[in-house]
């Protein structure tokens, strides 16, 4: 039965939530093989004025650990 591990990782996007999730994870999967699944943990948007201005994301990423 294989171990699951989960790191925490934070993202940002100017573009939408949608890119900052997807951003989180090739990130990761840079270092971290195996990727499971993300959980998004929270989100937020950063505002200028009356405008947001970029989207950031928490996410718990899960990845199983090689034998």
């Amino acid at each position: 039965m294989p171990i699951v591990k989960v790191i925490e990782v934070i993202a940002s996007s100017d573009k939408s939530i949608d890119d900052a999730i997807r951003t989180a994870v090739a990130e990761a999967s840079k270092t971290v093989r195996n990727i499971d699944s993300v959980f998004v943990k929270d989100i937020k948007a950063h505002v200028q004025g009356d405008q947001v201005t970029t989207f950031g994301v928490i996410c718990k990423i899960s990845f199983r650990v090689d034998d």
